[in-house]
Parts: structure tokens; sequence; C-alpha cells
């Protein structure tokens, strides 16, 4: 593997969930160990299994691992940080400041960038030269690096504190930085050490697909403008060439892989590549690590389930047909970026226009490209989509009118900084969505979201309003909020879409926990793409066919009473015709 030669110090692996980025993480840190070096594998995940992959129990405390001398490993739990992180501030003036204030404080310091910052000043300490907790290993490997707004936030000069203090900015992300002047100087070393080509170098995991290759590419652009520019591609779970055209699903597939592979955007293209082929099995164990970045020379043997676990018949037209029950209502189809989101809610709208509905589809995601999926127009079927950067755009010009207007120009650069954020674009499409959940009241609306972090910004934001209208309204006033329509199981309909693999599950439960403690309660899970309801007959394609049965029986009998199972097809649903076949297969 190129990216494993004269490894630097650092190495960070970034993706999308469900790439196989702790697998590559993980099978490199065993390369590097079995070449004689001396590794400490860091995991930032919050859904973090590398525990699971090595079959060791690993936490906050540097653990090594018994079957591979000279590895250890190390996992960084971000919520676990976070809250820590939040009582550091918040402790010293509990007591001192009104409970509403300290309200106020904690629900600045409940967001994502929190979690991000609070993940960041837990590793800045492995990565300066002010800590010596790593003065031991020749290499640190990283699963999951962080955020190129993260980075830029840390990066910026001045006195976060004094700005805040102050009042001159109504800071959505600068609150977590506030009071830690200390720390500059070990963040400016970690800094420094990411865009040192020398000491890092940061592993752009994907798969074969446009949607996770798209990703990379946002990645790609985001830290080289901000200096990190040493960057390596791993194009993971490639399917090898089928030996024949006995099975259309493989010879698809690949032909699919490829074309997406030979689409690479010139700049992506222009960086070192490796391709990992995809395994039969899922890629637990140090044997199984041991051989990820080998070629398989034994056939694959046929593929064998647990015969106590059988597929259940879980059409996705069962649950269009209870949709179909009424004449309206909210359908959010929500999860991880790569799940097929898109697609589900395109062809839910197509069956449910084409049953006779007025049906309104949109989309709260950047990458979403709803007119390619439809590629053409439905009778009862109206198309749009929420612009973030439009949106965006505008409420930053009104507010660095408005509340930066008396600020000097270090004042106007922070809050200017601020404004960059995610946090800020999930604000400001909040006034459209709003208008969207209005609008479910009188026909169906099916809401294309974006990935799940950037939806649990946009609920939070909704959350706010709710709790500033309960505020102001009172309470014997009589209102309707849109958090109210959220939480209504006879008003809206959300839906979990996942794969039947690990990570993804383990992610889209996650959604659904925080859903739950915000009083939204999912309404169904869509298994997306499924080798095993597509039923293979490559002997590899069955191999991890098989291997998705077990995922699939934890959904149903853990996670979710309603479950619809969409098989993996042969050509790409594109297009009216294709999405309303996918609702009946």
């Amino acid at each position: 593997m190129k990216f494993l030669n004269d490894a630097p110090r650092f190495l960070f692996f970034t993706g999308k969930g469900g790439v196989g980025k702790t697998s590559i993480a993980c099978a490199s840190a065993i390369t590097l160990a079995r070449a004689g070096k001396k590794v400490l594998l860091v995991s930032t995940d919050p859904a973090s299994n590398v525990g699971q992959v090595f079959g060791v129990s690993i936490g906050n405390t540097i653990t090594d691992i018994p079957a591979a001398p000279g590895l250890s490993a190390l996992e960084i739990n971000p919520e676990q940080a976070a809250a820590a992180y939040r009582e550091r501030i918040i402790g010293p003036v509990r007591g001192l400041l009104p409970e509403k204030e300290i309200a106020a404080i904690a629900e600045q310091l409940s967001g994502s960038c929190t979690t991000e910052i609070a993940s960041f000043n837990e590793f800045t300490g492995l990565l300066s030269c002010q800590g010596d907790i790593t003065a031991d290993f020749d290499h640190v490997l990283f699963d999951t690096a962080p955020t190129g707004h993260t980075i830029r936030l840390l990066q910026l000069p001045g006195s976060w504190t004094e700005f805040l203090d102050d009042g001159r900015g109504d800071a959505s992300c600068l609150g977590p930085l506030s009071g830690l002047e200390k720390q500059r100087a070990i963040y400016a070393d970690a800094v420094a050490a990411l865009a040192d080509p020398q000491r890092t170098r940061l592993v752009l995991v994907s798969r074969a697909q446009r949607s996770t290759l798209a990703e990379i590419t946002r990645t790609h652009r985001e830290l080289a403008d901000i200096g990190l520019t040493h960057q390596h591609v791993v194009i993971n779970g490639v399917l090898p060439a089928p030996g024949d055209d006995t099975d259309p699903l493989a010879t698809a597939i690949y032909r699919r892989e490829q074309a997406a592979i030979a689409g690479l955007p010139d700049e992506l293209a222009q960086l070192p590549t490796d391709q990992v082929p995809l395994k039969a099995t899922n890629i637990v164990g140090i044997d199984a690590l041991e051989s990820l970045f080998t070629p398989d020379l034994s056939p694959v043997s046929a593929a064998s389930a647990d015969p106590a676990l059988q597929l259940p018949s879980a059409p996705l037209s069962s649950l269009i047909d209870e949709l179909d029950t009424d004449d309206h209502g909210l359908i959010m189809c929500m999860g991880k970026g790569g799940v097929g989101k898109t697609t589900i809610a395109a062809a839910i709208a197509v069956a449910l226009a084409e049953r006779g509905h007025q049906v309104h589809l949109t989309t709260t995601d950047p990458a979403a490209h709803l007119t390619e999926t439809l590629n053409g127009e439905l009778d009862n079927l109206q198309v749009s989509r929420i612009d973030p950067a439009e949106a965006t755009e505008q409420y930053r010009t009104r507010v660095l009118t408005t509340k930066g207007k008396n600020l000097d120009e270090r004042g106007r650069a922070n809050l200017a900084e601020d404004l960059r954020s995610p946090c800020t674009e999930e604000v400001a499409v909040f006034q459209a969505f709003s208008r969207v959940i209005h609008e479910s009241s009188r026909k169906f609306v099916v809401v294309d979201t974006a990935p799940t972090g950037h939806t649990l910004l946009l609920l939070d934001a909704t959350g706010s309003y709710h709790r500033e209208i309960a505020r102001q309204m009172g309470e014997n006033t009589n209102f309707t909020t849109p958090l109210m329509r959220l939480q209504d199981p006879n008003a809206t309909k959300v839906l979990l879409v996942t794969l039947a693999e690990t990570t993804p599950v383990l992610e889209a439960a996650g959604l659904q926990a925080d859903l739950q403690r915000a009083g939204i309660h999912p309404w169904a899970w869509v298994v997306n793409n499924s080798l095993a309801a597509a039923e293979p007959t490559s002997t590899l394609l069955q191999q991890r066919a098989a291997g998705e049965i077990t995922e699939i029986d934890s959904i149903t009998n853990k996670y979710s009473q309603r479950t619809a199972i969409v098989p993996m097809l042969a050509e790409e649903p594109v297009g009216t015709d294709a999405l309303a076949a996918l609702s009946k297969a």
C-alpha cells in the first residue's frame, strides 16, 4: 500500500461511516507493528468498534493488543469528552449564576461543534510536542480526523473569552473555546503537526461509489484550503472483476464501481491512490486484518448463513401501503450519508403520487441530486430543494450587518469565522424547513434530510425555536411549533435509512437514541441495497449476503418493529419508472 510507504509519525484516517475506515486504520496499525514499529491506534469515532475488531476491551487508557506485539490502542469517547468539557466550563460558575444562565450556557455547549472541540482537546496532547504520552511510539494512527471547521477555529488568533464576555458576538461555535486561552500553545503545536507533511499524512477512505467519492472530494478541498495538503486516497471494498458473466448483479456492480473510479475529479485523481479489494467476510480479528491488504489467492467458499436466521419478507411497498391510508403528513428520511436516503425518499414520493396523492418532495441535503434521481416529471409530484448555500449566505449577511455593525476589525473577523460553521448552515435553512413542515398539514411532504450530524443540528435549531416560543407565549396559550409536529406520530413519520453493515446500523441506532431523547420516535427502518434480498449467485457476494442476515436480525429484534428491506439492484434506480419499481421490489 502506497499510503504506508515511508509513513510519517502521525496518520489520520477520515471518511464517511460504513466505508471501512476503522478496518483500514486497524490493518495499517498491524502492518506497521509487524514491521517492528511501536504503534498507538487512537479512535475518536463515537461508534468505535476498534475493541470489537481486535477482540479486546479498549477504553480511555492506552491498552496493549496481545495478539499484535508493539501495538496499543486508545478510544476517546466524544460524548464523555464533551460532558467533561462542559463541566470544566460550567462547574466553576455553578451556584454563582442564576439557573437560567447556567441552562443557557449548557445549551450553547450542547451542539456538535462542542463535541468536535472536546474530542480535539482530548487528543491535542497526543500531537503536541508539549505532551509526552506518545513519546515511546514510532507511529500514532487516528481513526477519524478533525474537521476543517474545527482546525480553523483553533487556528484563529485573539481572545474568545474577551469576545464573548463583552457581548460582541452571538456565538454558536465560539462558545466551546471560551476560557481556553491556556490551551492555545498546545493547540498551536497540534495544528502545526497536522500541517507538517514530515509528521502527518491524511488518508481519505472511500468506497467505489459516487456519493462517498464526492464526500472525500469535499473533505480534500476543505483540508487543503487550510494547508493540510499531504493526502492519500484509499478506495476500499472494490469488487474484483468477475470470472464470467453468470451473475448479472456482480457484473453490474463491477462496471458501476469502475465507472465511479474512472470519474474521479482531477484533483483527487492526482493524489496517491490505493485500491483495497472486497473481502468475502467482515474484517474482524487479527487474521482478517492481516489479510486485508493482500489479494485472495484461494477460491471463495460457498456461503453459509445461520439456519436459525432468515431474511424476513419486508418490501418497501408494505410501508407505503400504511402511509397510503392517510392523505397528508410529513415523511422524513434520515441516516448517514451514502446509505441511499435520496433514492428511498424519491421512491416513496413517486409511489404516493402514483396513488393519487399530492406530494411535495424536497431535500435539505447539500449533496443531494433529486432531479437526477427522478430524471423526469410526474403528475401530483412537486420537487424542490432548500439551497443551503443561498440560505446561509443571506443569514451571514444579515448577522454581519446587524450584530457585526459596531465590532472592530478583529471582532468582525471572529464573528465571520463563527458564521462559517456547519451550525450556521442549519440555522439558516431552519425557516425554509419550518414552512415545509407547515405544508404537510394538507399534503404529503417527503423530506430527504442532510447527513445525520447536520440533521441533528437542524433539530437542535427547531428545539431552540420551540423553547423560545414557549417562553414568549406563556403557559396558558395554545400554539404549535415545528418541534411539536415532529414529536406527533400522527403528523410525522421518521424513517431511518441504513445498510446491513455493522457501522451504519450502529450509527442509525445512535441517531434513533438522539431522536428519542428529543421526543421524536422513528416510525420505521429501511435497510437499503441489501445483497441478501438480491439473492446473488456469485460466491463472493453470497458470502457478503450471509453476513447481512445477522445485522438485519438485530434491526428487527432490537431496534424497530417496522422494517423494509430494499434489494441491491443491477442498475441504479434512476427515473420515475425505476423508482416506482423499487418500491415494489
